[in-house]
């Protein structure tokens, strides 16, 4: 088991390296080269989520006396998501300096056409984190429901579990007086027989 865990873990440390080396990048571009590497970045993002649901998924799945060790690093690995995704929502409406000149010129001084273009991919860039940030929420509040549901059916598991075991005493109790009951029985026969033998000796020598 840990061994899988171990495993998420260098493909997560793969992942984010190269993420934040594409989040670097970002406020140096513009236009559609732009949007493409957002693009990237936000599906390496939603890898990275994965994997990270993964590696819990793993981490429960550890006996509890050596788990405070995976759920630790787990705790960690979330900051650093976090982190991540900070870090990219900033640089997308974020421009280098480069950018910046190049967009309002060298002099500081634009067009208006150009200085509206700057508004409207800003004011896009904000929709789409808006619409990631809700994605995110849903999707959590999903993985809760899931866990909330996994939860429920094991209680239920282990309620089956007693009832099973309350049923099967139950039928040994009631062997053991069928048991009980016939050896009763048949020395009460016993009794009788003896009891019939007594009176009818009694009869004879009358």
């Amino acid at each position: 088991m840990s061994a899988d865990f171990e495993s998420y873990e260098q493909d997560f440390a793969v992942l984010t390296a190269d993420i934040t080396g594409r989040i670097g990048k970002v406020p140096k571009l513009v236009g559609d080269e732009k949007k493409q590497m957002v693009a990237n970045v936000e599906k390496q993002l939603e890898e990275a989520r994965e994997l990270l649901e993964q590696m819990e998924l793993e981490v429960r799945e550890i006996p509890p006396q050596s788990r405070g060790m995976y759920s630790s690093r787990m705790r960690s690995y979330k900051q650093e998501m976090g982190k991540l995704e900070a870090d990219f929502k900033r640089s997308r409406i974020a421009y280098s300096d480069e950018v910046r000149n190049e967009l309002l010129g060298d002099d500081g001084n634009s067009s208006e056409n150009q200085l509206i273009k700057l508004r409207e991919e800003r004011a896009h860039l904000l929709d789409n984190t808006e619409r990631l940030e809700r994605s995110s929420r849903r999707l959590e509040a999903g993985y809760q429901i899931a866990v909330e549901t996994e939860q429920i059916g094991q209680e239920m598991l282990e309620n089956l579990s007693h009832d099973r075991e309350k049923i099967q005493r139950a039928r040994e109790r009631l062997r053991e007086t069928d048991a009980n009951l016939g050896k009763s029985s048949r020395i009460l026969t016993g009794m009788l027989r003896r009891l019939l033998c007594r009176m009818s000796l009694d009869e004879c020598w009358q």
